[in-house]
C-alpha cells in the first residue's frame, strides 16, 4: 500500500549527448536521400559563365544593323553556352559525386530539353516568316520553361529562376522592340545572380 500522500515519482533519466560519428552519419544518410530524389549538379559557377558570355552576346547583337547577323551571333550565343552547362555539369557531378545516368538526372534533362527543341524548331519557322521580333519571347517562354519543369527535380532556386525567365518574356511579347536589352537582362543577369546564389548554397 502506498502511505497517503506520498507520490510516486518516476526515475530520473539522464539524456545523453550524440557522439559525433552519429551525427556524422546522419549527415550523410540525409545527404544521401537528397540526391536521390533530386538533381544537385546544377553548377552555379557555370551559370555565371554563362551569363558573362550572354551580356557579350546582347552588346555584340546590339550593333547590329543585319537581323540575320543578329540571329547568328545569338545563335553561336546558344551553342557556347550548352557547351559551357555541360562541361561544368560534369565537373560538378564529378566533384560531388553525383551520378549523371541517375534518376533525378535523367528526369532533369527529359523535362529541360524538349522545350529547348521546341525553340530550336520555332527559330527555324519564325525567321522566314520574318517574325524575328518574337524570336526573344519565344526564346525567354520556352527556356524558362525548360528551367522550371526541369528545376523540378533539382534544388528549390532553379524553378524560380525558370519563372524569371518566363515572366521576362511576356514582357517581351509586350514590348518586343527592347528583346535585345530583355534577354541581356535575363540570359545574362538572371544566370549571374541565381548561378553566385547555387554556388553558395549547393556547393558550386
Amino acid at each position: 500500500m502506498v502511505e497517503r500522500g506520498h507520490r510516486l515519482r518516476r526515475p530520473y533519466l539522464r539524456t545523453r549527448a550524440i557522439p559525433n560519428e552519429a551525427v556524422e552519419d546522419l549527415r550523410f544518410i540525409r545527404e544521401t536521400m537528397a540526391r536521390s530524389i533530386s538533381f544537385t549538379a546544377v553548377p552555379g559557377y557555370g551559370q555565371v559563365v554563362i551569363g558573362a558570355t550572354a551580356l557579350l552576346a546582347a552588346y555584340l547583337a546590339s550593333r547590329q544593323t543585319s537581323m540575320h547577323v543578329w540571329l547568328k551571333i545569338w545563335l553561336a550565343e546558344a551553342m557556347i553556352a550548352a557547351a559551357i552547362g555541360a562541361i561544368a555539369v560534369h565537373m560538378k557531378a564529378r566533384r560531388t559525386g553525383v551520378a549523371l545516368t541517375s534518376g533525378p538526372a535523367r528526369k532533369f534533362a527529359f523535362s529541360f530539353l524538349p522545350p529547348l527543341a521546341a525553340g530550336a524548331l520555332l527559330t527555324s519557322v519564325f525567321y522566314p516568316a520574318r517574325m524575328v521580333h518574337l524570336l526573344p519571347a519565344m526564346w525567354l517562354l520556352l527556356y524558362g520553361t525548360g528551367v522550371v519543369t526541369g528545376g523540378a527535380f533539382s534544388v528549390p532556386v532553379v524553378p524560380v529562376m525558370g519563372v524569371c525567365f518566363m515572366l521576362t518574356g511576356v514582357v517581351a511579347l509586350w514590348m518586343p522592340t527592347w528583346g535585345n536589352f530583355l534577354m541581356a537582362f535575363a540570359f545574362a543577369g538572371f544566370h549571374i545572380f541565381f548561378g553566385i546564389l547555387v554556388a553558395r548554397r549547393h556547393g558550386g
